[in-house]
């Protein structure tokens, strides 16, 4: 479906002002959407996830580990495919009013891509680079969109999620190196040519959503903060969306019909977009390949 297709949708949950500034815009901030008691769900079932993560020495297709993680002092960057490994993630992502809100934005009918949890943990979680998800996993056509959940309250010292507005209607960008190597970001040069000043921090209390578009330019900075920030990312789509590419998160519920009806026509958008190399061989997560830490003529065997 195109917007104005969407747009011609009675919505369930927002507003239409909402759906405006949203393709407008590229980008959502909902503040305290989720109820107290999904987000005390989500809050045990990570409290549950980071213990099971003590047994973890190292990273793999489940668990990115941040430096100086231990048994006594776990520290997490990513726990990959979360509704795959507790079935609160899950119920979460089916079942609570996010894929009411994804529908008022993607139309009717809404599938699962993939889902993941970025702790960027407390006093030096790391940064995420400036880039642009759908070259990760090309569609038909752009629709795609994230999703987060904010699990506890979000300051600007926490390394909130920036968006960039607007960038989705703008170009797509190059996120392989010069050496021909994917890193999942924007060259130093591109993005010595963004306007940082456009950019708006996102920030909010726990229960809030952040919801961007998968043209759009985002990013994060580090958290110096005393408190971890544990943001849960869904990725859906429209059902007449499908992958050009493997996904390189392998989940059960992956391409799930949440709401509506699987479609029997894919939209194709006549923009073209950049292709990753084959994930299928395994892939590692973002932080890691923006670091460039398994530039080494392999891809690493775990999961974004």
């Amino acid at each position: 479906m195109t917007p104005e297709d969407v747009l011609a949708v009675e919505p369930k949950i927002l507003s239409q002002a909402q759906r405006e500034f949203y393709f407008e815009n590229g980008y959502l901030l909902l503040d305290k959407a989720i109820t107290g008691t999904w987000v005390d769900r989500l809050r045990n079932a990570t409290d549950e996830i980071i213990g099971e993560s003590r047994a973890i020495a190292e990273s793999d297709a489940k668990w990115d580990l941040d430096q100086g993680h231990t048994s006594d002092n776990p520290r997490l960057r990513r726990l990959s495919c979360p509704n795959d490994h507790h079935p609160a993630y899950w119920a979460y992502a089916s079942q609570s009013i996010l894929p009411d809100i994804v529908a008022d934005l993607v139309g009717p009918d809404v599938k699962f891509h993939h889902s993941k949890l970025n702790f960027k943990w407390a006093k030096g979680g790391e940064e995420v680079k400036w880039h642009q998800d759908i070259q990760f996993w090309p569609h038909t056509n752009y629709s795609p969109l994230t999703v987060g959940t904010y699990l506890y309250d979000c300051g600007p010292d926490q390394g909130p999620l920036m968006v960039m507005p607007g960038s989705h209607t703008e170009e797509l960008y190059d996120q392989y190196n010069s050496a021909g190597e994917w890193v999942g970001c924007l060259s130093a040069e591109d993005e010595a040519g963004l306007d940082l000043s456009r950019a708006v921090s996102l920030e909010g209390p726990a229960g809030s959503l952040t919801i961007h578009n998968c043209r759009t330019l985002h990013a994060s900075k580090p958290n110096r903060s005393d408190e971890r920030r544990p943001l849960l990312l869904n990725v859906y789509a429209a059902a007449d969306a499908l992958p050009y590419t493997y996904n390189p998160l392998q989940s059960r519920y992956m391409e799930a019909i949440v709401r509506g009806e699987r479609a029997r026509w894919a939209h194709h958008d006549p923009r073209p977009c950049l292709l990753p190399p084959d994930w299928s061989g395994g892939y590692s997560s973002i932080f890691a390949l923006q670091q460039e830490e398994d530039l080494n003529g392999e891809v690493a065997d775990q999961t974004n």
